[in-house]
């Protein structure tokens, strides 16, 4: 594990720990983030604390082909009234994911520094959102980073209603061109939904 400076690199994919943990400090730098993904390393620390980078062996990813639609959330898609859109409110996906409540979680781990590095991200064409409106209300949604090479990153979602960051997900991955959805870590949620556990140099070949 190596400690950064304003130098803007990481150490080799290998010092990692067991856990993941592959460096500390540095910045959030739109160029130190866009290297840190293509390296397959991605930034997950609490406000207020030392930037942490992680490139976990296995990842947790989902293959578009291998997406589960429920028979239920088949039914739910197809009688509610939402309407998904992408990049049209990314500024506000960023700030619901970093808001909202979530389960076992005190803080979050989307700081100030952290949502204004995405939003420039998504000026320079790099950070993508989904979003979930229902009467004109921002309601669900998501956001991640395309870096154009067949891969989406996914970061954060989001819902205000039941289903509401289901339908983003689902309705952005069936509509689709990447190979593949990087989830980062495991989550029973998007387990549920066909996400599965990778060797990490079989990820890092896609990058």
């Amino acid at each position: 594990m190596k400690f950064l400076n304003d130098k803007i690199e990481f150490p080799n994919i290998e010092e990692a720990t067991s856990e993941g943990l592959i460096a500390v400090g540095g910045d959030l730098s739109t160029d130190r983030l866009l290297l840190a993904y293509k390296r397959g390393i991605f930034p997950w620390f609490e406000d207020d604390k030392a930037i942490l980078w992680w490139s976990p062996d296995p990842r947790f990813v989902l293959y578009p082909e291998e997406l589960k639609v429920s028979k239920s959330m088949r039914q739910f898609l197809r009688n509610c009234d939402l309407t998904v859109t992408v990049n049209t409110a990314f500024p506000d996906v960023i700030k619901a994911c970093a808001s909202i409540k979530r389960n076992g979680q005190e803080g979050t781990w989307i700081t100030n520094n952290m949502t204004k590095a995405y939003i420039e991200l998504h000026e320079m064409g790099f950070a993508k959102s989904v979003e979930v409106w229902q009467d004109k209300q921002l309601v669900g949604g998501f956001y991640g980073l395309d870096l154009g090479n067949n891969v989406f990153c996914g970061e954060s979602m989001f819902s205000k209603i039941s289903n509401a960051s289901k339908a983003a997900f689902i309705t952005f991955v069936q509509n689709t061109n990447y190979k593949v959805i990087d989830c980062q870590i495991y989550t029973h949620h998007l387990e549920s939904l066909g996400g599965r556990s990778i060797p990490r140099a079989t990820y890092l070949s896609y990058l």
